[in-house]
C-alpha cells in the first residue's frame, strides 16, 4: 500500500507519526481542505507530467495554483502534458488522489516545487492515499521531497503574498 511506503520513508526523518489519516476522501484539493479545516490554498498538490526526456515532472502546487502553459515549457523545454491516472500510478508508485513527492521510485521521476507555496508557513501534501495528508513547512517539504528546485510555472495565485525562501531549501 502506497501510505505504508511513504510512512516507511518518513520513519528514518521522524516524521512518520505525523501522518494524518481521515475517515473521509482527501483526494482532491477541496476534499482535502475539509477534512484537514484549511483553506485550499494550503493545499500542497502534486501534478505529474511527461517529461521532455521521456521520463516524469511532478510539479507540487498551492491548492489555488494552476499550470501556466507558457511558463511551464519556457522551463522544462516541453508542453505541459499531464499523465493519464494509469501512467500517474505506474511511474510514481501513487494513485491519483494520493499523490505525493514522497517514497518515489528511484530514477525516472523528478520532482520540483512551485513558488506559489512559499506563502504559507506550512501547507499540506498527501502522503500516499486518497485520505492522508502530512504537514509540512516548505523547507521540510523540500528537503524531504528530495526536490530538485523552486520553479515558477503557476498563475492564478496572489503572488504577492509569496514570501522569498533561501536558494537551496
Amino acid at each position: 500500500m502506497s501510505i505504508e511506503r511513504v510512512r516507511a520513508y518518513f520513519d528514518p526523518l521522524g516524521r512518520a507519526d505525523q501522518i494524518l489519516e481521515f475517515s473521509v476522501s482527501s483526494a482532491t484539493v477541496d476534499l482535502a481542505a475539509k477534512a484537514l479545516g484549511v483553506a485550499p490554498q494550503r493545499i500542497a498538490k502534486s501534478i505529474s507530467f511527461r517529461g521532455k526526456d521521456g521520463g516524469c515532472l511532478l510539479v507540487v502546487a498551492a491548492g489555488d495554483a494552476k499550470i501556466d502553459n507558457g511558463k511551464f515549457k519556457a522551463r522544462f523545454g516541453t508542453k505541459a502534458k499531464m499523465l493519464s491516472p494509469v501512467e500517474v500510478e505506474a511511474e510514481t508508485g501513487h494513485a491519483v488522489g494520493g499523490v505525493c513527492p514522497f517514497a518515489l521510485p528511484e530514477a525516472g521521476v523528478w520532482v520540483y516545487l512551485d513558488v506559489s507555496l512559499q506563502r504559507f508557513d506550512t501547507v499540506f501534501p498527501a502522503a500516499g492515499s486518497a485520505n492522508s495528508a502530512i504537514q509540512l513547512t516548505c523547507a521540510q517539504l523540500y528537503t524531504d521531497s528530495g526536490a530538485l528546485g523552486w520553479v515558477d510555472v503557476c498563475k492564478g495565485w496572489q503572488e504577492e503574498d509569496a514570501v522569498p525562501v533561501a536558494a537551496g531549501q
